[in-house]
């Protein structure tokens, strides 16, 4: 396996500047890359935020090149050696990919080794198999929930822990993932804000500063430490829609 990856849980860090918390890991990632091909389609401005990236962006004189303004997006992703695709709503998201074709050609070139993936919030649940742990509203109806399948298990991104003294009625992010697993059985990852995977061929690690929480079926969730080797996840078998 040869992926290059690197999800971050999220963009926007409190107290800082847009992707600011993680500049460094992407610098780290792109190498000696300049060019990255910019998915916008989570937002419905694409002119403005792919402007907003490459404003942040050039502090590393990286150009960016935004699909959404190519006539044909496949080919620009088929010559392309960086794609990131930004967050916001991953049912917008999915559905604008889909109507495009990017999803086997974006799946085949990762899967190959000759396209690096760098994903954000929704971009970072376009990495998973389906969209069924995101946090968003469903605002739009897409084909199916159909996600890239880079890796073979779920995230849940800007996951944030229960709060013990909360009067807030609702179901805790915890709990939504406890339902999902009563479906599937397929692990989860809540990833904190300020924290991030990053896969180099064969080994994913986690992090960044914030850590994560691991949910499996049968099991307490289990606490993640930085700078943890989740490589093993690559490898356990997950079985969808599969509620006994």
């Amino acid at each position: 396996m040869s992926q290059n990856l690197l999800l971050l849980s999220n963009s926007a860090l409190f107290g800082r500047g847009y992707l600011e918390h993680a500049l460094g890991a992407i610098a780290e990632f792109l190498g000696d890359e300049r060019i990255v091909h910019f998915a916008p389609f989570a937002l419905a401005d694409h002119t403005g935020y792919t402007a907003r990236v490459q404003a942040t962006l050039a502090s590393l004189g990286v150009s960016v090149v935004g699909l959404h303004a190519e006539q044909d997006a496949r080919r620009a992703v088929q010559a392309a050696a960086v794609l990131f695709v930004g967050g916001g709503n991953s049912f917008r998201l999915v559905k604008a990919l889909q109507q495009r074709g990017l999803l086997e050609t974006v799946r085949r070139r990762v899967g190959e080794g000759g396209l690096r993936y760098l994903g954000s919030s929704a971009g970072t649940n376009m990495a998973c198999p389906t969209l069924r742990t995101t946090n968003d509203m469903p605002i739009v109806q897409p084909a199916s929930f159909e996600a890239f399948g880079l890796l073979p298990f779920q995230i849940n991104p800007h996951y944030v822990d229960p709060e013990q003294n909360s009067t807030h009625m609702g179901e805790t992010r915890e709990q939504r993932i406890q339902e999902f697993l009563e479906e599937n059985d397929v692990p989860v990852l809540g990833l904190r804000e300020g924290a991030w995977l990053r896969q180099r061929g064969p080994v994913l690690r986690l992090e960044g500063d914030t850590g994560a929480r691991l949910f499996r079926r049968g099991v307490d969730p289990r606490e993640l430490e930085p700078d943890t080797d989740l490589s093993w996840l690559l490898d356990v078998p997950v079985r969808f829609d599969r509620p006994d």
